[in-house]
Formats: C-alpha cells, structure tokens, sequence
C-alpha cells in the first residue's frame, strides 16, 4: 500500500522548518493540512511559510481559493486526492504538514458529509439573529434537540449548519455525522511534534509579536478594501474566523483597543493550540516526539528520520 507521511502537531510548534528538510532529505513535496492557509491573501496571520521556501519544496493545498469563498474538509479531500496520488505515481511519499485535524481526520478515518452549503439559506437564518438575540438556539432546539445539547448557544456558525442541514434533509446532523466518508487508501505514517505547555505558550506569545511587527493589520485591512464579501455575510465565512484576522477585524472597526485585540489573540492561539492536543490525542498510531527545549531544526529532523528509517523501507 502507498504510504503518506502525516507531520502533525499544535500551531507554533515548529512543523514548517523541519518539514521543509524532511522533504528535501526524502526528495519529495509538501501538501499543507491547514484550513487558514488555503486562503490568498491570508499569509502573515496564518503564517505561511516564505515565498523562499515554497520555491526550494514544491507545497500543494496553499492559496488556492478566495477568502470570500465557503470551503469544506469534504472538498479539501476532493481537492488533495489527486495530489497524492501524481506524487505517487512520480515514486514520491507525500508529506502532509499541518494543524487542522479535521482535515488529517478525514483522510485518515473518514468524515461526516452532509448537503453541501446554502448560502441563500444561511442569510435567512442569520437575519433570524438579527431580529431577537437567540432566535437561532431556540429554533435549533425546537428542530434538533439533540444537536443542541451538544451546540454551545453563542456557536452561530455550529447552530446555522445543523438547521441548515435539517431544513434541507429532515434529518438532524447527529444522524450524517455517524456515518462517515471512507479513509483514503493509503499507509499513513504519522509523525507528531509536541513541547512542553509553557514553552510553547511563550512561543506563541512571541509568534504574534512577531505578525504584528509584519504588518498583520495592514494585511488584515487590505483583506476587508480588496473582499466585499458580498456572497455570504462575513460572521459566517470560515476565513474570517481565523486567529488574528477576526481580533484585528474588530478593532479596525472600533469595537476594542489595540492592546485588547493583541491580547485576545494570544489568548485564542493559545486555547486553540491546546484543542489541537485534545483533538490529536483522540488520533490513533501517533509516532510523538517531545522537542521541548531543541531549537535547532535540524535536531528535530534527526529524531523524525530516527521513527522513519524503520516504517518506509521497500516503498515503490
């Protein structure tokens, strides 16, 4: 069976350097698993690697749609498959790199795939909100009782996509969600890089010093003059969810101080980067290494050729 590599871990932990020498050690390319970078436009918030290094590695699955645009983990395996499967006919093992456990779960374990979005439909149910402050929980409730019990009442998105997947099929969401797409076929090897929680957690704090200097806000008010976002309303585009953009979004709108958007930043990457070890401890055959304290990436690399050496010997 073909075999893939899977480079995970939480935001920040130091995935994108070491991947790029495992590809060029293993003379092969890069396929990005994060829902963020997918986005153009996107590159300081979501931390892109360079234009340098996308020049020396081949990388797949980055600026490829409009931040304007709705996308799904169900598209995001419609649109990988045939990459992996040119980098295995060129004899190549794939290395896919990335945070987004969705997108590592629907092409290890298979996803729930329900209709597809109704942006019509989402508007309608969005100006349901507009009018009476938990219109939508209660709605939802009313429908699905199930779903919202598990559905935090503020969710708006998680709320609009169970109605919308019961108006349009009389079925609630928990119903799809237990029947789940196929895994692709392949051997996944799955490399996770982890570090201890404080040292991350100062990384990280320093990571977004670091986008601020780089010009986020300006990035981010570019984003809003280039993309009217006339398609769908903003509050329910995936994009403008992302870490960074949504507290800078804010505060370009005069709803928060500066300080106050830079601090919800480091809280929110920080809470994200920990839902990300409680999604990945739920992922099976996760080969971990504890690179708490190595700096140097070409550390990093030695301990993941140490796992690889044994598990893609007599690959085509």
């Amino acid at each position: 069976m073909n075999k893939v590599i899977i480079l995970l871990g939480p935001t920040g932990v130091g995935k994108t350097e070491v991947s790029i020498l495992l590809a060029k050690a293993l003379d092969t390319e890069i396929i990005s698993a994060d829902s963020m970078q997918i986005y153009r436009g996107m590159d300081i918030g979501t931390a892109k690697p360079p234009e340098e290094q996308r020049m020396s590695v081949k990388h797949y699955m980055i600026d490829i749609i409009s931040p304007s645009e709705p996308y799904s983990a169900g598209r995001y395996i419609e649109d990988v498959t045939p990459v992996i499967e040119a980098l295995h006919r060129k004899g190549k093992i794939p290395i896919v790199a990335g945070g987004t456990g969705l997108y590592i779960k629907a092409m290890t374990r298979g996803i729930f795939s329900g209709p597809s979005a109704d942006w019509k439909l989402r508007k309608e149910l969005a100006s349901l909100e507009e009018g009476q402050d938990g219109a939508l929980y209660s709605y939802l409730q009313e429908l699905d009782p199930e779903a919202a019990l598990r559905i935090m009442p503020a969710d708006t998105r998680r709320i609009i996509r169970a109605l919308e997947v019961y108006l349009k099929t009389k079925k609630g969401i928990s119903e799809f969600q237990q029947k789940l797409t196929t895994p692709l076929p392949y051997e996944f090897i799955k490399i996770g890089l982890r570090r201890e929680r404080k040292e991350l957690y100062r990384m990280l704090e320093a990571r977004v010093d670091k986008m601020i200097e780089a010009g986020l806000v300006d990035e981010v008010k570019k984003l809003i003059a280039i993309h009217p976002f006339s398609d769908s309303p903003i509050h329910l585009l995936s994009s403008m969810q992302a870490i960074g953009y949504k507290e800078i979004a804010m505060y370009l709108n005069g709803e928060i101080p500066f300080e106050e958007a830079i601090r919800l930043i480091k809280r929110s990457t920080k809470r994200y980067a920990k839902r990300q070890f409680t999604w990945f401890n739920k992922e099976e055959d996760i080969h971990w290494i504890d690179i708490t304290g190595i700096q140097d990436v070409n550390e990093i690399l030695k301990h993941i050729k140490q796992i690889l050496d044994g598990l893609i010997q007599n690959t085509g």
